[in-house]
């Protein structure tokens, strides 16, 4: 997960994009957020647009994994840049789609 901000304002006021990218079949999805949005109108939305679609991600079910297969789980760290790097691809290929859209539309 990871955020996209500082983009104009919406008629809905929303200014960011919130992106949620699925390690294991690098599905992502795209969600208008505003940046003042707290921890719980995302969880809110993520419930709302994201186990709506998938059902609850089954961690219980990953640590039982991790422990048959004796490996440790190497979270990232917030806000560093190399250590989420399909979120980060993923958000360099959404940027390029919404300046090709601006440059298509901008006279719209």
């Amino acid at each position: 997960m990871d955020f996209v901000s500082g983009l104009p304002r919406t008629r809905r006021g929303h200014d960011s994009i919130w992106v949620i990218v699925d390690r294991l079949t690098k599905s992502a999805h795209f969600l208008p957020v505003k940046t003042t949005f707290g921890a719980d109108q995302l969880a809110q939305l993520f419930i709302k647009e994201i186990v709506r679609l998938h059902g609850v991600p089954v961690s219980i079910y990953w640590n039982s994994f991790l422990i048959a297969l004796d490996t440790k789980l190497n979270l990232t760290t917030a806000f560093h840049l190399e250590s989420n790097g399909q979120s980060e691809r993923t958000i360099q290929t959404l940027e390029n789609m919404l300046r090709a859209c601006i440059i298509e539309f901008q006279g719209n």
